[in-house]
């Protein structure tokens, strides 16, 4: 009986991933007459694994700039606390949920004497576990022995805080801000992972009682440790703002106004280090027929973060009606969807920004109207995860009822990889080989064939075969011969 021997390579890596949806509704009182622009942003607070599904809660932050009876441009805030899951099952409690939310929908009702903010919350979770595989290590065969690549997850976390200082003119009040982030570096270093990018600060003010917008760009950096890591290592992260605290200091008598921003950032990630396994990819016996099980390890990893800008122009879809009576008074709320599509023109980004215009009517009223400027940029990735920042969108009426916009997008694009292991799983053991009765063999191996082939088609160890033909170079040349030596007893 022919005896193997096994191992078992145990890893850590991503599982799974997965995408849930849940609503969270925020009731404002009856002062509000007319929603001008609304806004919430999600703070996660846990996301936990267990029996077919991941839980996960936190805070939702709404925001609403509205217009009151008397035609006054107000503000309001109010948070709720949420608590949702994602089914599937796969799921089980051994594993490490790492998720992040973001507001995909915002809609506004008013129901009698209130009016309701209804947020829809898209969360990604991403499942890290055990990612084991047996492999044949040996025993009573000749193996071929080849390192093969296997990349394990290690997750990483860090915090940081920033704070930015700038003037602007003359403000009488802030109605509202948004914070969106940008990555624009993921560097392995030894023991550290820095993760860069930028914080882009939108702010929505009262500019001589008119609403007045203007955004900053905040740079930030953080260094987290970690032991795997190391130059080259591939690596992933998510920045999420846990707080943000917008101050003004106004001068009315120089019409200045000193804006200072605190930020509290939050990054969740993942180097992904590269493993070589000692594994068998072939075998063979010199004395029975085998039939050998071979097996696919897959493990995920991430590329190198590519960073591009690109102007985009052109005439908006608008959620309601505009003509010359309007004035166009502000620009807020910028934000983008975009997606990696295949088509005739080969691999394309492929999204749309968009936009809350704030215009005044011919009576002194003012309204919020939803624009959205589609776009579509070349690009070399064929799977990769993307992100898209909004910056400088402005807009104008240059024919009555068409708005025309422009903008900068600063596109992030990661692609992801997958490392495929092929290794001998197990051998089977069959019938014995028969015997040659002739003491010299002479074999006229395919030219191209390495020692390893060789040696298998012999059925002879690759030690033995070098020895017995010193003088063969490898690979094999048209119309070399091998000479095959067998011991015999003499009666």
């Amino acid at each position: 009986m022919m005896k193997t021997e096994t191992q078992v390579f145990r890893g850590y890596g991503k599982r799974k991933e997965l995408n849930a949806q849940t609503a969270v509704e925020c009731r404002f009182g009856s002062e509000v007459e007319t929603v001008l622009t609304a806004s919430c942003f999600a703070v996660l607070t846990g996301a936990d694994a267990g029996s077919g599904e991941v839980r996960y809660f936190g805070k939702a932050h709404f925001s609403i700039v509205y217009e009151d009876a008397e035609k006054r441009v107000c503000r309001a805030e109010k948070g709720v606390e949420f608590s949702a899951s994602a089914k599937d099952d796969f799921c089980y409690p051994a594993l490490t949920a790492c998720a992040t939310v973001s507001c995909e929908n915002i809609a506004v009702r008013r129901e009698g004497a209130g009016v309701y903010a209804t947020a829809l919350l898209g969360c990604d979770i991403s499942l890290y576990g055990e990612q084991n595989f047996e492999y044949l290590a040996g025993g009573d065969l000749i193996v071929k022995r080849d390192p093969v690549k296997v990349l394990t997850a290690h997750l990483v976390s860090g915090n940081a805080e920033t704070e930015d200082e700038f003037e602007t003119e003359f403000l009488s009040d802030v109605l509202q801000h948004t914070e969106t982030v940008n990555l624009t570096a993921l560097v392995c270093e030894t023991g550290i992972l820095r993760v860069e990018g930028d914080v882009n600060l939108g702010i929505l003010a009262l500019k001589g009682g008119a609403p007045f917008s203007l955004e900053r760009l905040v740079p930030f950096r953080i260094e987290i440790p970690c032991d795997a890591a190391a130059y080259g290592a591939g690596a992933e992260a998510h920045v999420s703002v846990q707080s943000a605290s917008i101050r003004a200091d106004a001068d009315e008598e120089k019409g200045k106004c000193t804006l200072y921003a605190e930020l509290t950032l939050a990054a969740q990630g993942c180097v992904y280090e590269e493993v070589a396994v000692d594994a068998v990819t072939d075998a063979f016996s010199t004395t029975n027929r085998t039939s050998l099980v071979f097996a696919t390890a897959e493990s995920a990893g991430v590329g190198d973060v590519e960073c591009m800008t690109e102007r985009i122009a052109g005439k908006c879809a608008l959620s309601s009606p505009i003509d010359f009576s309007d004035t166009l008074q502000a620009v807020t709320l910028q934000r983008a969807e975009a997606n990696l599509v295949s088509g005739e023109r080969g691999m394309t980004i492929d999204g749309v920004a968009m936009s809350a215009l704030l215009v005044q009517g011919a009576d002194g009223s003012h309204r919020g109207i939803e624009l959205s400027l589609p776009f579509s940029i070349p690009a070399e990735a064929h799977d990769a995860a993307i992100s898209v920042l909004v910056l400088g969108m402005s807009c104008r009426q240059r024919q009555e009822g068409e708005v025309e916009a422009e903008a900068t997008l600063k596109i992030t694009v990661q692609e992801r990889k997958k490392v495929t292991a092929r290794l001998v799983a197990s051998c089977e053991e069959g019938e014995a080989l028969p015997e040659s009765e002739s003491a010299v063999s002479v074999y006229i191996p395919r030219a191209g064939d390495g020692l390893w082939e060789l040696s298998k088609s012999l059925m002879k160890s690759p030690e033995e075969v070098a020895a017995g033909n010193p003088d063969i170079e490898f690979p094999i040349k048209e119309g070399q011969r091998v000479i095959v030596y067998r011991k015999k007893s003499v009666l």
